[in-house]
């Protein structure tokens, strides 16, 4: 698996916190997602976080799978992805912060929604940096994790060849043999 780049991390943590192949989610319940931020110094232990933070924290992640399916090269929806994210932008707040090591976007508020707002700007960072174009989902359909393409081409279609990239290789081999004359 490759690493991600500083907090582009957290980013990618927050997606692969659902995997699609079996369905499991790390975020079950409003308390596995409140105590899944504590663990990852988003939010405060005595946060309040319910099912509408649930439902609003699922749609940014599975936006952001969008985002990355794109970036691998996928047709997919990118319009209805960055909606959701600017949705939830527009919600929060946010405001640009200078220091000595430069400058950064801040989400205001406030617990869950100081949260999410963070997940946000890591993105819009990476955005604005380039390396947000790296940060991909796995072109395995069963698989689809995120993952940090350092390759020096851009070119890594899966999160690792030795399992998902030798399965699709090996699908589409017998799917061309049955088809043989």
């Amino acid at each position: 698996m490759s690493k991600f780049p500083g907090d582009l991390r957290i980013v990618g943590e927050f997606v692969n916190t659902r995997e699609i192949q079996p369905d499991l989610d790390d975020w079950a319940t409003p308390e596995q997602l409140r105590a899944w931020l504590v663990d990852h110094g988003l939010i405060e232990q005595d946060a309040q976080v319910g099912p509408s933070e649930l439902s609003r924290a699922d749609g940014v992640r599975e936006a952001l799978r969008v985002l990355a399916l794109s970036n691998n090269g996928a047709d997919v929806d990118v319009r209805a992805a960055t909606g959701t994210l600017n949705d939830v932008a527009g919600a929060i707040g946010f405001h640009l912060r200078f220091s000595t090591e430069g400058a950064d976007l801040a989400p205001t508020g406030a617990g869950f929604e100081r949260a999410l707002g963070r997940v946000v700007a890591i993105v819009a960072e990476a955005m604005t940096t380039g390396t947000w174009d790296r940060f991909k989902t796995c072109a395995n359909d069963e698989c689809q994790w995120v993952f940090y393409d350092n390759a020096r081409n851009h070119s890594r279609r899966w999160c690792s060849m030795e399992v998902c990239g030798n399965r699709v290789k090996a699908r589409s081999f017998r799917e061309r043999q049955s088809h043989a004359p």
